[in-house]
């Protein structure tokens, strides 16, 4: 009798440390979902969708940047190495300005340039330094991955609600912009986007996203066209919705009445020239397409007399 009074105290001692356990467990978890809440719970949403499916920015971060170097050993131009801060990366960049001419210091129109794939910001500083010499401040970047993108891993993103690169590289193109306006030297109600190649369709997004944009140039560039295609002839219906989403030509009716400037080679080797004049015709006046001769694929000098008179449209 003694033994087993003695076995059910056991019994009785082990529960109350099993429930002990269990209490001290579920204690802690609500700590944790607790600190979880109130680090998050005055965070909005970074990114949401549109009822069109198309990428929206509500608001963007506070603008966190710092100047790395300034070169003013040119005697056009002057060029500060900035890095500035991007949901979390670091995004670097060369903001170029033209010489002060004398005693004028009006402010200046100014442009983001986003490059190609494969395209560093020293690559594409020529067209910074030819910019300064029409007069125009402008700030190069060099895109993630230098603009390589992983179709499938943004599908993957995308599906399971997180931010996909190509999100994230309208949204540097975005906060280009946001140091741009911070200058001194800077006309805030004159800034434009201009991308080449993969940059010009980011371009194009990210004016249609900011209306403070003043227009945009698109370099070689075009949309993907994907109103041709059926949401019933889909399978992956995510992957689908994410196309929609980072289309340029889903994103074209929202940039008019500002300027939107194209400018592509005839014979375009990577781009077909048929694709551009499919999105320019997308696409809502004002409006201009520059043709140039040729096949190649990026900026050349005999794009320049449809480079300047775009700008002027844009900052009249």
């Amino acid at each position: 009798m003694a033994k087993t009074k003695q076995n059910q105290t056991r019994s009785k001692s082990t529960f109350l440390k099993r429930h002990n356990n269990v209490v001290l467990l579920i204690g802690v978890s609500l700590l944790l979902v607790g600190f979880y809440g109130v680090f998050y719970s005055g965070q909005e949403d970074p990114w949401t969708m549109t009822d069109d499916g198309l990428l929206s920015y509500p608001e963007r971060e506070e603008l966190d940047y710092s100047v790395i170097d300034v070169d003013d050993s040119n005697p056009g131009y002057v060029v500060k190495t900035i890095s500035y801060t991007s949901r979390e990366a670091e995004v670097e960049s060369l903001l170029t300005f033209p010489a002060k001419n004398g005693n004028n210091s009006d402010p200046l129109p100014a442009v983001v340039i986003l490059p190609g794939a494969g395209v560093t910001k020293e690559n594409e500083h020529s067209l910074s330094v030819l910019l300064a010499d029409m007069g125009y401040a402008s700030i190069v970047i060099d895109q993630r991955n230098l603009g390589a993108i992983n179709v499938e891993n943004d599908i993957m993103l995308f599906r399971n609600g997180a931010e996909p690169i190509q999100f994230l590289m309208v949204y540097d193109a975005l906060m280009a912009s946001d140091v741009l306006r911070d200058q001194p030297e800077i006309d805030g109600s004159k800034i434009a986007m201009l991308g080449s190649s993969k940059g010009g369709r980011f371009a194009i997004i990210a004016t249609s996203i900011d209306d403070s944009i003043a227009g945009v140039v698109g370099i070689s560039t075009s949309g993907y066209d994907s109103a041709s295609l059926s949401r019933e002839d889909v399978v992956d219906q995510a992957a689908y919705d994410f196309f929609i989403s980072i289309d340029p030509d889903n994103y074209l009716d929202s940039i008019s009445p500002r300027p939107f400037v194209m400018i592509h080679s005839l014979n375009d080797t990577i781009i077909p020239y048929d694709n551009a004049l499919k999105t320019f015709e997308k696409s809502e006046d004002p409006k201009i397409f520059g043709t140039v001769d040729g096949e190649s694929h990026g900026y050349t000098e005999t794009m320049y007399p449809h480079l300047k008179s775009g700008l002027e449209d844009i900052f009249a």
